[in-house]
C-alpha cells in the first residue's frame, strides 16, 4: 500500500494510516477508504481480499497485466479495468493500466503500472467537495482517464497537421516523413484500442441496476460518457486524416514516378534522332555528301535542328 485516505461524512479526516488501521476505519458507516497499490500481486492482496471479501477472479483481473478496459459486477464489489494515455514529443503513445476495485466503503486503486499519474486524480478530488462517497472517487477516475484521451487526441492531431504540411513541403520519398507517418498511424490505432471499449465500459456503469452510485451522481457519470463518446469520435477522425495522408504519400510518389518516366522517355525520344540520323549515315551505301566536307556539316546540322525542335514541342507540353 503505497496511500491511503479516510474520509468521514464527506471531509478527509487521514491520509496514510497503517495497514492493520483498515478494519477499525470501516467499522464506521459514515467513512470512505481510498488504498492506493503499486503493482502488487495475489499474496499482496490476500490480506485485503479476506477483509473485503473480494472474489477470486476480481483479485485475479486486479493484478494481471494486459487486460480488456471493462467493468465486473461481483457479489458486494465490482471491479474496473481502465487505462490512461500519455503522447511524447515524437507522438509515441504510452499506456498506463489501472484496476479499480469499488465496494461500498472503501475504494481500491492498484496501479499495475507505477507511472500512473495518481496526484492529478487526488488533485481532482481536493478540488471538489466530495458529494456521494465511493462514487465521487470513481468519477474523478474516470474523467481523468477520460481527459488523457482528449489530450491525446489533441496532440496526435496537431503532429498529424504538422505532418500535412510536410507530405507537401519534402520530397515524396522522404523517410524522415514515412516513419513519422507510420508512427503516427500506429498510435492511433493503440488509442483507439483504447478508447473504444470505455464507451462500453461507463453505459454499463450508467445502468439503473447499478448499485454503486445514487442518482445524484448520474450527471456526472453521463459527463464522463459523453466526453468518452467525443473522444472516440475524435480517434475515428485521425485515422481516417491518417489514412488520407499516407493516401496522398502514395499518390505524390506515383506522380513524380510517372513525371520521371515522362522525362526519361522525352531525353530518350531526343537522342533517338541524332541516333537514327548518324546510324543511316554509316550503312555502307553512297549518300548525298559522302566524302564531301559540305555532307558532314548538312548532317550536323540536321541532328541539332531535330533536336531543338523537340526538345522545344516536348517542354511546351511539358513533357520535361
Amino acid at each position: 500500500m503505497t496511500r491511503s485516505r479516510v474520509y468521514r461524512d464527506g471531509t478527509l479526516e487521514a491520509e496514510n494510516f497503517p495497514p492493520d488501521r483498515l478494519t477499525a476505519n470501516l467499522d464506521d458507516p459514515g467513512t470512505i477508504v481510498w488504498l492506493d497499490l503499486a503493482a502488487p500481486s495475489a499474496d499482496d492482496l490476500a490480506q485485503l481480499t479476506e477483509s473485503l471479501g473480494l472474489h477470486p477472479l476480481a483479485v485475479q483481473d486486479a493484478v494481471q497485466q494486459h487486460q480488456r478496459p471493462k467493468f465486473s459486477r461481483y457479489p458486494g464489489h465490482a471491479l474496473v479495468i481502465c487505462y490512461a494515455v500519455q503522447t511524447n514529443d515524437a507522438g509515441e503513445l504510452t499506456v498506463h493500466e489501472l484496476a479499480v476495485i469499488v465496494t461500498k466503503q472503501t475504494l481500491v486503486t492498484v496501479r499495475k503500472d507505477p507511472e500512473f499519474d495518481m496526484d492529478a486524480v487526488v488533485q481532482r478530488w481536493d478540488d471538489e467537495p466530495m458529494t456521494d462517497g465511493v462514487a465521487f472517487l470513481l468519477h474523478g477516475i474516470l474523467d481523468y482517464v477520460v481527459d488523457s484521451y482528449l489530450d491525446a487526441a489533441q496532440s496526435l492531431d496537431d503532429r498529424i497537421e504538422a505532418l500535412e504540411d510536410d507530405v507537401f513541403t519534402r520530397p515524396p520519398n522522404s523517410l524522415a516523413v514515412q516513419r513519422h507517418s507510420l508512427a503516427l498511424h500506429k498510435s492511433v490505432g493503440q488509442l483507439r484500442r483504447t478508447v473504444a471499449p470505455m464507451r462500453e465500459l461507463i453505459a454499463t456503469l450508467l445502468r439503473p441496476d447499478n448499485a454503486i452510485y445514487s442518482e445524484r451522481m448520474r450527471p456526472y457519470f453521463q459527463d464522463v460518457l459523453d466526453h468518452a463518446i467525443w473522444a472516440s469520435e475524435q480517434v475515428e477522425s485521425l485515422r481516417d486524416l491518417i489514412a488520407t495522408i499516407r493516401d496522398t504519400q502514395l499518390n505524390l510518389q506515383g506522380n513524380r514516378m510517372n513525371l520521371i518516366m515522362k522525362k526519361v522517355t522525352s531525353w530518350a525520344a531526343i537522342i533517338a534522332v541524332p541516333t537514327a540520323i548518324t546510324g543511316f549515315y554509316g550503312q555502307n551505301v553512297p549518300v548525298p555528301g559522302v566524302d564531301q566536307p559540305w555532307g558532314f556539316w548538312v548532317s550536323t546540322v540536321a541532328i541539332a535542328l531535330t533536336s531543338v525542335a523537340l526538345y522545344t514541342t516536348f517542354k511546351r507540353k511539358d513533357w520535361l
